[in-house]
Parts: structure tokens; sequence; C-alpha cells
């Protein structure tokens, strides 16, 4: 029963926010329904392309959900679920709520060009190279985590361990759910592409494509639950690391469009689902919620709830991440502003709401999670979700627990999709003169680096060689670098505002926040790491995440530094 009243009180206020503050904001930022939106202005057909409601909101709730409102509340879980349940409450509603859809507005205003641009309008060029130089770090983080969480899912651990690497199809009782979920995300991109071309080269409307696909998606899960496909870890790197140079370099409209939307679905019925199972354990007592309220402002291990708490449920409450899609990707495809709202707002509500239901399939076997029983937190949402329906090792229980982890898996790809584009878009600014809009208009060595090609490539790369690090390695620290982006991208939104005469006051407190908590977490990495110099228990990774880490600092001091000039030189001009 507690399980059924936090979810109950999470779906109420979230939605309140969604209606008193999100309406607030749009009369704040004077949203405006008969303003042609860049998708229409820009239409080339590869990035700026107009897209339904319905599909671009797939798209953007995929991208910005991946795998972090799991991963993270669930990690965060071991402080007490009331301090998690806050988080995700109000940082979902004034803090990442309004970041979201503060850089979707402002995106669109500035025909749909990226946050650093708008950073260059507001805090001029210098300031925009750092936080392009920034966004780049913060991306390979994204990749490296999101690498590492889709191979994890698809490979045998239990075949590499004992030095067999099969190859090929499995079926019958060799089948596992890691080869299982394998094959159906393959197959997930095949649909994907073909449900792209039926929509847009021939014009079939989007309630029959949607039924076509929804028909196509329960089909290669009913094929994978029977059949699976097995690669070795580092196969699997590879093949990720070549698909994702693919679709970043294709038109959206062939596979991220419909492949998010389509996943979108996914999403929403894995939700569904583990609502369900919240509603059938309040009747039934089949499971209990079994996370404390609260486990103290330290724990044993000595990690303090500030900053920690906020940095690891991440996506759950407050994403940078979110910043860089809403300017990215979704304000090159919105058709009107009236959609900002539902689109850039409500997503990251919804994206709040996922971090809770996390929050509560988790405490479904807490005990097991804390004993180390699952290989990763993704794990132990599906076996918590799959736990309130039936016992372990039953053919419901195996069922669901392959949807969910299918559909985190799923998740994780739509947003390496994503990041890996905006990683594109963001290496090939880094090499653009003043007055250059593309690669096309540098020269030299310049026009190499800036390329499409060479600018996926590189970041791919990169990403894919830390992505074999450990997931705990680069959390932390992608959860530091990832929310301090958020309060970069709050600063910036803050200014731009502030420059055309609108309400920003809104941003000052969150912004304020999230640069202290990120500061304060990338500072303690930088000593621990420090503290362990010349030791030989540290590894080429505490190398790197004191490397990383120092960068990230000195970045953030310069960029808000300038931010606080832009931002007090505006309140005294008014």
């Amino acid at each position: 029963m507690q399980a059924l009243l936090i979810i109950l009180a999470a779906i109420a206020l979230l939605f309140l926010g969604y209606v008193l503050y999100g309406g607030w904001l749009c009369k704040q930022w004077g949203i405006d329904p008969k303003r042609v939106t860049p998708a229409k202005t820009k239409a080339d057909g590869l990035d700026y392309v107009e897209a339904k409601p319905a599909v671009l909101m797939g798209h953007h709730f995929s991208s910005i959900a991946g795998a972090g409102p799991i991963n993270g509340p669930i990690q965060a879980a071991v402080f007490g679920w009331v301090p998690v349940f806050l988080w995700c409450i109000i940082g979902g509603i004034f803090f990442g709520g309004v970041q979201d859809f503060g850089s979707l507005f402002a995106s669109i205003r500035h025909d749909g060009k990226t946050v650093g641009e708008i950073i260059r309008d507001s805090m001029g060029r210098k300031a925009q190279k750092l936080f392009v130089i920034f966004c780049v770090l913060v991306l390979i983080l994204v990749i490296a985590s999101f690498v590492n969480v889709v191979a994890g899912t698809f490979f045998t651990a239990a075949d590499e361990a004992t030095g067999i690497t099969p190859f090929g199809f499995t079926t019958g009782a060799a089948l596992n759910g890691n080869q299982t979920t394998a094959i159906i995300s393959v197959l997930f991109i095949v649909l994907a592409v073909i449900y792209g071309v039926i929509t847009n080269r021939f014009k079939v409307k989007t309630l029959p494509a949607t039924i076509i696909g929804v028909i196509g998606v329960a089909a290669i899960v009913f094929l994978g639950l029977n059949v699976g496909f097995a690669m070795s870890r580092t196969a699997w790197i590879v093949f990720i690391a070549v698909y994702l140079v693919v679709a970043s370099l294709l038109p959206v409209w062939i596979l991220l469009q419909p492949r998010d939307y389509l996943s979108s679905y996914l999403l929403y019925v894995m939700m569904a689902l583990a609502i369900v199972g919240i509603v059938v354990c309040a009747i039934t007592g089949r499971a209990s919620f079994s996370i404390p309220a609260f486990n103290g402002f330290v724990l044993p291990n000595g990690s303090f709830m500030f900053p920690t708490l906020f940095i690891t449920v991440a996506c759950g409450a407050c994403s940078g991440f979110h910043a860089l899609i809403a300017s990215g990707t979704t304000s090159k495809q919105l058709d009107s502003e009236s959609h900002a709202k539902v689109i850039g707002y409500g997503s990251m509500l919804i994206e709040s709401a996922l971090g809770v239901v996390a929050l509560i399939a988790v405490g479904m076997v807490f005990t097991q999670f804390t004993d180390g029983a699952f290989g990763s937190p993704s794990a132990a949402f599906a076996a918590g979700v799959a736990t309130m329906f039936s016992a372990e090792n039953s053919a419901t229980y195996t069922t669901i627990y392959a949807l969910l982890t299918l559909a985190v898996s799923v998740f994780a790809l739509t947003s390496l999709d994503t990041a890996t584009r905006l990683s594109r878009f963001m290496f090939s600014e880094l090499f653009l003169k003043e007055g250059e809009k593309t690669w096309k208009d540098a020269s030299g060595i310049r026009k190499l680096l800036a390329h499409p090609v060479f600018a996926t490539g590189a970041m791919v790369g990169i990403g894919s060689v830390l992505g074999y690090m450990k997931l705990s390695a680069i959390w932390g620290l992608f959860g530091a670098a990832n929310q301090l982006l958020a309060g970069i991208a709050l600063m910036a939104v803050a200014a731009w505002l502030g420059n055309v005469g609108k309400n920003n006051k809104m941003f000052f407190i969150p912004m304020a926040f999230m640069l202290a908590a990120t500061i304060t977490s990338l500072v303690l990495t930088i000593k621990a790491k420090v503290a362990m110099f010349g030791s030989p228990d540290m590894v080429w990774g505490d190398y790197f995440q004191l490397g990383f880490a120092t960068v990230m600092v000195v970045l953030a001091v310069i960029l808000v530094i300038e931010g606080i000039k832009t931002l007090t030189q505006k309140k005294a001009a008014a």
C-alpha cells in the first residue's frame, strides 16, 4: 500500500506542476502559437524536418529518458526513499522542467540553434567556445556511459567468463535474456527504418502507420523471446560504434524520428506495467516496498547526501543533456510553439514519474540489490517489476524481465543516437571561425576536422574506448558533468531572457543550486584522486577521472564568471 500511495502522490504533484507552473511559464515567456518555427523556415530534409507532435514527443521523451531516470534513482535509493522522491518531484517541476522548456523555447527563438549559439548572443564568442568544449567533454561521457549500458545488456557475461564467446543464433534452453534483448534491439532498428520510409516516402498517415509499427514491435518481441543472438562484449561495442556513426549521418526522418517514436510506446507500456504491478501488490501483498524512509545525511561509506544524491538521481530530476537535446534536435522539428510546453516541460515531468517508478521497483527487491545480487540498476529495476507479478523463474517473471531489460536498452540506444548527432554538431562547431556556418565554409585542416564524418567518428571512437571502463567509474563523473551542464544551461537561458526583457528570476535558484552541487562533487572527486596519486591502487581510470574533473571545474568557473558579469550588467542596466 505504501508504494501505491507514493506513486499516486507523485502523479498528482507532477500534474499540478504541469498545469500551474508550466502554464505560468508560458505566460511569462510569451509562447506564441502563431509564430512560425525553424522547422518550417529552415526546412532542409536532413536536420530541420517538421514532425507531428506525437512523433516529436516520442523522439524527445525517448532521447532524454535513456537509462538515466532508472539508473539514477535506484543508485540514490541508499539514502532512503523520501529524499529521492522529493528531489524527483521538486527537481522535475522547478529545476529540470524549467531548464528543458527554457532551452527549447530559447532555441526556437534562435532559428533552432544550440545553447552554444544562445550563449554567444548573450555572453560573447569566448563564452560560446568554452561552452562548446564543455559540451563535447560531457557528450563523450554520455556516449561512454550508454555504450557501456547497451553492451552490458547485449553480451553474455557467463559465456565470456568461461572463455567461450558464442557468435550466432540461440534457441531453446540455451537462450538467455541478453541474447533476447540483443536480437530485438537490432530488429527494432530495421523496423524504425521501415516506419520512416512508409510515413515519409509513401505518405502513410500517422495512425495506420502507428498501428503497423506497434504490431511490428509485438512481432519482433515475440521472435526475440524465442530466438536470440550472441556476440562478445567487444564485438557488440564495435557494432554499436558503427551503428552510431551511420545513424548520426542519416536524415532524421529515416531513423531518429521513427525509432524514438516507436520506442516511446515501449516506455509508456513499461511505466503502465509497473503501475499496474504496484496496484497488484497493494491488493495482494505479493511484494513489499522495503526501502527505509531516510538513512541519514552521511552513509557508512562516507558519502554525503549533498552533493551525492543530487548528482546521482541525474535525469530523474534535472539533466544538462536535456538542454542539448531540446536545442539540438527537438527545436529543429517543432511545428508550433504551442507544443513546446507539453514536449519540453511535460516530457521532463513524465521522466520524473519514471524516476519514482524506478525507486518503487527497486524497493521490491531492495535487500537483494544492496547485497549485490544484480549486475546493474537496470537489472534490479526489471527484477523489481517482474517480482510484482510472479515468482522468480516463472514464465511470467521471465517474460516481464526480458521486456523491461529490452526497454532499457532501447532507451539507452535512443539517447546514444541523439547524443552522437549532437556531438557531431558540437565537434564541428569547435573548428569554425566567425561567419562560417558549416564545415564547407572552413578551409585547410579545419575543414577536415569540422567534416561531419570525421567529427562523428572521433566522438564515437573516444566514447567507445571509454565505454570499456566500469559503469561505476563513469557514472559519478558523468552525473557531475551532466548536472554542471544543467547549471550552465540555466544560466545561458536566464541571460538571454534578461537580454530580451523577459522574466528570468525562476532560473536563479535552480542555477545556483546546480552549480554549487556539481562543482562541490567534482572538487571532492579531485581531492580523492589526488590522495590516491602514486598509489599502486590507482589505475588509468582514476587518472582519467582526475584530469577530466579538473578540466570541467576550470571551464565551469570561467563560464560562471562570464555569466555573472552578463546577468549583473543586465540587472544594472535595467
